[in-house]
């Protein structure tokens, strides 16, 4: 991520919830040649498994693929301690919704017990922290999300000296979701490049799907990009068309090839995307 930071391009963080979504995002990573990270957030992690997840990407790093597993918006000390436990590679405490003050205080403390896991087992834990508010949830949506707050570039300061996090997420103009039938917000370029000047660790946009100058938030700074309601719609899109097209199958590994297929463009266009040089 540090290379990526300097080298004016972004990795691509897609989160999955099923088979279709995890092999169309391995499948575009290896035909690029390019890092991924695969995304759990904590919905997806009850639903998929949070062990068996960590097996699965340890199989997929065993053939050689650079692919590693991030415990994507996590609330509380607990789970992320539970996400660390099990064996991810990284977690992101998500305190947005908190005063400055206590998400400061508990992302610290998940920053203090990713040091001691890592000091005592060899692994190298990363931890990330959230500072402005963005909305919640990968929806297609009809309006923006109320309550959005930009960071401020003090507070960025402040909160990642105090914290120590290994990665930074800051509100830039980003939302979570996609609007129904039209662009995002663009993304505040010179905020971003405002904050990748004061503070000394990646910056991560999330709410990346939908964002209409991504390219030029990479080039301002912006290292990790988290794309998930774009997977999620073209899953939809491409489950509905085979069912109507096909709606005496019952075999879900041909049910769900078209939908694979579909996440797997989607991911091919945005790592092509990110990986250009800016």
């Amino acid at each position: 991520m540090a290379l990526a930071k300097s080298g004016n391009y972004a990795i691509g963080h897609f989160n999955f919830a099923n088979f279709e979504m995890l092999w169309g995002v391995v499948n575009a990573a290896k035909k690029l040649q390019v890092p991924a990270l695969l995304g759990l957030a904590e919905g997806e992690r009850d639903w998929v498994g949070i062990k068996q997840a960590v097996a699965l990407v340890k199989s997929l790093r065993e053939e050689g693929l650079e692919v590693y597993l991030n415990a994507d918006h996590t609330y509380s000390l607990e789970r992320v301690k539970e996400a660390i436990d099990a064996g991810f590679d990284s977690v992101i405490f998500d305190g947005a919704k908190l005063g400055i003050e206590e998400n400061i205080k508990i992302t610290k403390e998940c920053v203090d017990y990713a040091r001691a896991v890592s000091s005592s087992s060899g692994r190298d834990v990363i931890i990330e922290g959230e500072l402005g508010y963005i909305g919640e949830g990968s929806t297609v949506r009809d309006a923006l999300p109320d309550g959005v707050q930009m960071t401020s570039v003090g507070d960025a300061q402040r909160f990642v000296e105090e914290t120590g996090v290994d990665l930074f997420a800051p509100a830039v103009g980003n939302v979570h979701g996609m609007l129904r039938g039209s662009y995002d917000p663009p993304l505040d370029l010179s905020r971003i490049e405002e904050i990748v000047g004061a503070v000394n660790v990646p910056l991560v946009l999330h709410g990346g799907s939908g964002t209409p100058n991504l390219s030029e938030g990479i080039a301002a700074g912006i290292s990790v990009v988290h794309i998930s309601t774009e997977l999620r719609k073209a899953w939809h899109d491409a489950m509905l068309v085979h069912l109507e097209e096909f709606p005496d199958e019952i075999a879900p590994y041909k049910v769900g090839k078209g939908a694979l297929e579909a996440i797997q463009k989607v991911v091919e266009s945005r790592l092509e995307l990110f990986s250009s040089p800016n």
